[in-house]
């Protein structure tokens, strides 16, 4: 091989000819010394000489050899756009701001957040918002769907549409979606694509569960955690990615093996906001005048609440209004970080988090605390 001291340049007049030739002359002199070295090394290996061969004929060629450059630094630019490595210790939450009228509010800035471990302030390690560096915080959905009987055939017509209102909101960035469905039992339909046709093949081959008896909802709801976990990772494109479940149901769960608690806790490991859907079917078991919708077993759960997402209830007349409202709102969260304190990072404790923003506003967080892992 050629030392790096001898780099050959494109050729040019005779006068580089001329100062090139004795360079080549000595790099030739050396590498057939090299040859025979090498080749008694490899003790007449065909492949050794083959290479050593190659390696002189490229040499003595009237090939342009360029040494290696080493590895470009980060631009600036490249130093805008968030990178964030992921460990055991670092936490994460994420965190969707509104107004008194109920708007997302997306201006805000790090220090107009404060965040408490236990009742103590702590320093917020990693801030980052919806778009940062010209890049979009990429997504990750699985909708999960009742087919337990409840949902009739009208229902699941406009909820076509109104997925197909909800992902496209979102086309603006990385988005990757998955359906399940759950009556008696818990099935994927669709695993993560970000292909919307193969979204709608879904729906319109979709067919109720008649003779269902149960609703596993919150089976379904772990099953869709399980998913993201395993499928759609906590990075992408250098960004942390944003994680939900889209429960489309009755919100009568029955006949479920795991317990509510459980799941929450496990969305709340996995950095996973829980959104319910409540159809039609119930939202018209309203209170008259007002209509105020009834609470659903879902709703008392916490489900939502205590991962960050939040419990609506769909109408005749809202279907796709409302699920243009919730992507704004799965692609409108900030995302806070902070690393505990030394002494709490191993006792097998859960830490309660609270996130201020200033007066006026108010905030849904992903997860209430985190539990550390144990010595």
């Amino acid at each position: 091989m050629i030392d790096h001291q001898y780099q050959i340049l494109p050729k040019g007049g005779c006068r580089e000819r001329r100062y090139l030739l004795p360079v080549i002359r000595r790099a030739v002199l050396r590498i057939r010394l090299k040859r025979k070295l090498l080749i008694t090394f490899i003790k007449g290996s065909a492949a050794g000489a083959t290479l050593i061969n190659a390696t002189l004929i490229l040499c003595c060629s009237g090939i342009n050899v360029v040494t290696a450059q080493p590895r470009p630094q980060a631009t600036a630019a490249q130093d805008d756009i968030e990178v964030i490595r992921i460990d055991t210790d670092l936490i994460p939450i994420d965190v969707t701001v509104t107004n008194a009228e109920g708007e997302t509010v997306r201006n805000l800035k790090q220090e107009d957040f404060k965040l408490y471990e236990d009742g103590l302030e702590r320093p917020i390690s990693f801030f980052s918002i919806e778009k940062t560096g010209g890049v979009l915080r990429p997504v990750a959905i699985v909708f999960a769907l009742d087919i337990s009987g409840s949902m009739t055939l009208q229902e699941i017509d406009r909820l076509r549409l109104a997925v197909r209102t909800f992902t496209n909101r979102l086309a603006d960035r990385t988005s990757l979606f998955a359906v399940i469905a759950f009556g008696m039992k818990v099935k994927t339909l669709q695993s993560f694509t970000p292909d919307q046709k193969k979204l709608e093949r879904v729906f319109d081959g979709l067919a109720r569960d008649s003779e269902g008896l149960s609703t596993h909802a919150y089976d379904a709801v772990d099953d869709a955690v399980r998913m993201l976990v395993r499928k759609a990772p906590r990075t992408r494109e250098r960004r942390l990615m944003r994680r939900g479940v889209i429960l489309i149901s009755d919100g009568f769960p029955v006949g479920d093996t795991v317990a509510p608690a459980t799941v929450i806790e496990r969305a709340n490991a996995a950095d996973v906001s829980i959104y319910t859907v409540t159809l039609p079917s119930f939202s018209r078991l309203t209170v008259a005048p007002a209509r105020v919708p009834l609470p659903t077993p879902l709703d008392v759960s916490g489900l939502a609440e205590k991962t960050g997402g939040t419990s609506l209830y769909a109408t005749d007349n809202d279907f796709e209004s409302l699920f243009r409202a919730l992507a704004e709102d799965v692609a409108s969260s900030y995302v806070l970080a902070f690393y505990p304190q030394q002494e709490k990072r191993n006792d097998g404790r859960f830490h309660p988090i609270r996130v201020e923003v200033p007066r006026g506003l108010t905030l849904r967080q992903s997860r209430p605390g985190y539990k550390s892992g144990e010595k």
